[in-house]
C-alpha cells in the first residue's frame, strides 16, 4: 500500500490536552501509515481534507522553534495520542526526534506511545529526559492475527524495544489495547511482558465511527463463532465480558503476585516492583474521575 506524503506548517506541535494523563499532546504527524483496523484517531480523518482512507496518507508536521521550553518543566507531554510518533516515516523526517532536541534539558517530563521499535534509535535521547516512560501497544502473541490488524512491526521486535529500554532503565508500559473478546489472551501477553516493563495497561475494544462495521464484519467472516458475543457486547450494550474479564484479571493477578487496579491514579505515583496492572475496561467510570483528582 502507498502512503500519501505530505508536509504541512503547523503553528505549535504542543497542544493543551484534556487527558488525565498529561499536560500536553504532542503530535509530530497527522494520519499513520500502521493503518490499525481498530484505530480510535481515525476520526482524525476529517479534519485533514484528505480523500485517501486512514492509514494511506500521513501529513509530516513542520513548527517554529519551540521559544523557552524550559516553561514546560514539571510538565508532562503524551507524545502520539493520535498518530505513532515512530511509524515509517519518522526515519527519514525526524520531527520526533526534533521535538525531543528542542524540549531536551526543559525539565519537562515526557511519555511515548507506538508500536514500533524505531524508537530504540533516540534511546540515550530519551533517558535523559526525568521519568521517562515509553509504551507498546501489544494485544496479541499470535503474529497472523497482528498481520491482519495493522502494518507495525512484529510482536516480537516490540518486545525486544521495551526489554532494551527497560534495562536501560526507563519506564516501560505494555499496553494491552485493544483486548478483542474471545481472541486476545490478556494473561499470555502479562506473563510474556511483566519482567520487562513496570506497568501494564488494560484497554477494552471500543467500536465507534467507521470502523465499528469493519470490525464486527471481520469477526462475522474470520471468527463467526465469536459473532453473537460481539453482537451482545456492541449492538446490546452488555458488559458481561467485561465484568468476568476484570475478575478474572483479579484472581490471575494476585495468583503472579502483581498489584491490580481500577485507579489511574497508579500512573502518578512511583512504579512499584512487581509491575502494576492497571484495568481501563470502563472509560466513562474511570477518566471523569481521574480528571477531579488531578
Amino acid at each position: 500500500m502507498e502512503t500519501m506524503i505530505k508536509d504541512i506548517e503547523v503553528k505549535s506541535v504542543l497542544t493543551k490536552s484534556n487527558l488525565p494523563v498529561s499536560d500536553y499532546s504532542v503530535n509530530p504527524y497527522t494520519g499513520c501509515a500502521h493503518a490499525c483496523k481498530y484505530c480510535y484517531a481515525s476520526f482524525m480523518k476529517r479534519f485533514s481534507n484528505h480523500p485517501e482512507p486512514w492509514g494511506e496518507f500521513v501529513d509530516v508536521k513542520y513548527w517554529p522553534e519551540i521559544k523557552n521550553p524550559k516553561r514546560y518543566a514539571g510538565k508532562e507531554l503524551f507524545i502520539g495520542s493520535v498518530t505513532d510518533p515512530y511509524q515509517p516515516q519518522e526515519e527519514t523526517s525526524r520531527r520526533t526526534r526534533a521535538l525531543l532536541e528542542q524540549m531536551q534539558g526543559s525539565g519537562c517530563k515526557i511519555s511515548i506511545a507506538t508500536k514500533s521499535d524505531l524508537v530504540l534509535r533516540d534511546l540515550d535521547l530519551i533517558k535523559s529526559f526525568p521519568d521517562a516512560r515509553v509504551s507498546w501497544s501489544i494485544n496479541t502473541l499470535d503474529e497472523d492475527f497482528r498481520k491482519e490488524m495493522d502494518e507495525a512491526v512484529s510482536i516480537e521486535r516490540r518486545l525486544v524495544a521495551m526489554k532494551t529500554f527497560h534495562d536501560a532503565g526507563v519506564r516501560t508500559t505494555c499496553f494491552i489495547s485493544p483486548i478483542f473478546p474471545g481472541i486476545t489472551d490478556v494473561p499470555a501477553i502479562i506473563r510474556r511482558a511483566k519482567d520487562q516493563c513496570n506497568l501494564v495497561w488494560l484497554e477494552n475494544l471500543n467500536l465507534r465511527g467507521g470502523y465499528k462495521r469493519d470490525i464486527l464484519d471481520y469477526i462475522a467472516e474470520r471468527h463467526p463463532d465469536l459473532a453473537p458475543l460481539y453482537e451482545s457486547i456492541y449492538k446490546n450494550k452488555d458488559r458481561g465480558y467485561w465484568i468476568a474479564l476484570d475478575e478474572e484479571m483479579r484472581k490471575f493477578t494476585e495468583k503472579e503476585g502483581l498489584l491490580y487496579l481500577r485507579d489511574d491514579d497508579s500512573i502518578r505515583r512511583p512504579f512499584e516492583e512487581p509491575p502494576i496492572v492497571v484495568n481501563y475496561f470502563f472509560h466513562e467510570e474511570i477518566i471523569p474521575s481521574a480528571k477531579k483528582k488531578k
